[in-house]
């Protein structure tokens, strides 16, 4: 029989065989990294741990939690700059399929199981769509929802070309004819105004404010875990940027962008992206998240460069009873208040 799995919070001196895992697993990403955490936390004020099952002191799946200190109790869940929250498992060479099932599904009841004595107000996971299988969950009365991403591949550049709608790459072309370039710099200060530009043109949310942002950026990028890139006119001012998560897994993920509106027909987001695309081909990478795929314009632009449509399952788990009625309340709250408001323009509208 084989030794049974054991779940602990895993020590810092530890992180380095973590990130190991991280980095191969299908399910991996920069953000179940200590270091991403590390600097997400400095920006907002919240905390992590890494929650890890083992047999036999060898890792075989964990979850890396972000935590935050809520008004009715402290949560677990994506936000901005972290979409994705969800378990990691060790991959596993078998010619059986049952077999790795098996594995898996014993790693995330463990992981489940230790989960369910936390006493998190709130707890919601989301995986990237490699972790499909969440019947454990399920099986202990958790909640699934759906959403998506696009997934760009970044292995043949050439095959995905052709796959960029035609529109879009007369747009690039047209771009680099006119002297538009692209730049892989440290000018935060540009993106930042084209993401409040962003905001206050169309009620986008501010992802932080400006110095924790920067502070969140620099810290990123010294660790060579971000890049910036820019499309740039040919005296220097930049019209699109973006801000692109790496790392040492295989999949890159763009977790922010924005343009200037002026601009916005001559194509430069467009241009931006594929060239964005080559670099990260360049530095060894084979796919780029871009980060969500709700329907509105946005995605549809996401949908035209030719990614893959990939569903996530986010599991989440009853909230608690003291957060429930907290958040009905304040729902209330906010409807009245609403409700007052209209009545007092109302009123203040009437002729005398």
């Amino acid at each position: 029989m084989r030794p049974e799995l054991t779940v602990r919070t895993l020590p810092e001196s530890e992180y380095p065989a973590w990130n190991d895992l991280v980095a191969k697993a299908p399910e991996g990403s920069i953000y179940n990294t200590p270091e991403y955490l590390a600097a997400l936390c400095e920006a907002t004020g919240g905390w992590f741990r890494i929650l890890v099952a083992e047999r036999s002191d060898e890792i075989v799946g964990g979850i890396a939690l972000y935590e935050e200190r809520r008004r009715w109790g402290t949560v677990v869940s994506p936000r901005l700059l972290l979409y994705y929250n969800g378990p990691v498992l060790r991959p596993y060479a078998t010619k059986y399929p049952s077999q790795r099932t098996s594995r898996r599904v014993e790693t995330l009841e463990a992981l489940a199981d230790a989960l369910h004595a936390e006493p998190y107000a709130r707890v919601r996971l989301k995986p990237r769509a490699a972790l499909a299988d969440l019947r454990v969950f399920q099986q202990r009365g958790w909640r699934i929802a759906a959403s998506y991403s696009y997934v760009v591949p970044l292995d043949d550049l050439k095959v995905q070309r052709e796959r960029v709608e035609q529109n879009l790459r007369r747009l690039i072309d047209r771009c680099a004819r006119q002297g538009v370039c692209f730049t892989d710099d440290d000018d935060f200060h540009s993106y930042f105004v084209m993401h409040l530009q962003l905001h206050e043109r169309k009620g986008a949310p501010l992802y932080l404010p400006e110095p924790a942002f920067e502070r969140w950026f620099r810290r990123l990028q010294a660790a060579g875990l971000a890049r910036l890139f820019h499309a740039r006119l040919p005296d220097g001012r930049s019209i699109a940027a973006q801000i692109t998560l790496l790392g040492s897994h295989p999949v890159t993920h763009t977790v922010s962008a924005a343009a200037d509106a002026e601009f916005l027909n001559l194509g430069a987001s467009a241009f931006l992206r594929w060239r964005a695309f080559e670099r990260l081909a360049e530095l060894g990478y084979r796919g780029n998240d871009l980060t969500d795929a709700a329907l509105n314009p946005v995605t549809h632009f996401k949908s035209q460069l030719g990614g893959e449509l990939q569903l996530a399952l986010e599991v989440q788990r009853p909230d608690s009873a003291r957060l429930r009625t907290g958040e009905a309340v304040e729902r209330r709250v906010r409807r009245a208040r609403q409700l007052a408001g209209r009545a007092a323009r109302a009123l203040l509208g009437r002729p005398r």
